[in-house]
């Protein structure tokens, strides 16, 4: 199909395992803490890891998860009443997207309920729970007694494999030269990351070629125009 090819928007499944979590200097914190997992502070076995968009956070959740047999829960979708079903009988439960909580109310009692279970709680943010206003003072203590561990900006090698990551999870392939290209010149982050990935696998599916360096060029300007540089 000329000029370009029809996109269809598939979607693709992301590999969450433990082997697939790319572990660097910035992130070997929060890996060490869902490794040592049940092996955490008492009596509230908790952690909350914070961190950018798109640098891993769900990952590692995904990953406890499986150890843990614990329920997932979006904080945006807590609600006090609809709280018993999202819960369940569970245990331990990982709660993802902390800033964008709506009733912090229903928080709480999800925290207070997995403690009277025995259980752990995984708190998933990119922002501190102690920078965070709940506007519930119980809440903000409750959470300021979790230990913390902070995924930083990503180093070239983990830049370059995530980069692979997010390739090979759409079955896309490309050289090392071309990822070590768009490393050395991409913006230093894990949502840049994420979206030159998209933008080429879109590029490489509307004109039915492969991600090479002059792909990956046109790429990085678009993503600069974008962005406003």
């Amino acid at each position: 199909m000329t000029p370009s090819q029809l996109i269809l928007d598939l979607g693709y499944r992301r590999a969450l395992g433990r082997s697939d979590y790319l572990v660097t200097a910035c992130n070997a914190d929060a890996a060490a803490w869902i490794d040592r997992w049940p092996d955490w502070p008492a009596p509230l076995r908790g952690l909350a890891i914070v961190g950018p968009a798109e640098c891993g956070k769900t990952h590692l959740g995904a990953v406890w998860r499986r150890a843990s047999g614990a329920v997932a829960v979006n904080a945006a979708d807590l609600t006090v009443d609809g709280l018993p079903d999202a819960l369940g009988d569970a245990t331990h439960a990982a709660v993802d997207d902390l800033t964008g909580i709506r009733a912090p109310q229903a928080l709480l009692h999800l925290y207070n309920t997995v403690a009277e279970r025995g259980g752990s709680v995984l708190i998933l943010s990119r922002t501190a729970p102690a920078r965070c206003d709940f506007g519930l003072p119980d809440l903000a203590s409750r959470l300021a007694t979790l230990p913390i561990a902070m995924v930083g900006p990503p180093d070239e090698a983990l830049l370059a494999g995530v980069l692979g990551k997010h390739f090979a999870d759409r079955q896309v392939a490309v050289r090392e030269d071309v990822v070590a290209y768009l490393v050395a010149r991409m913006e230093r982050s894990f949502s840049a990351a994420y979206r030159l990935v998209d933008r080429l696998d879109r590029l490489a599916l509307a004109e039915g070629r492969k991600v090479d360096r002059a792909l990956a060029k046109r790429a990085l300007a678009d993503d600069e125009t974008d962005r406003g540089e």
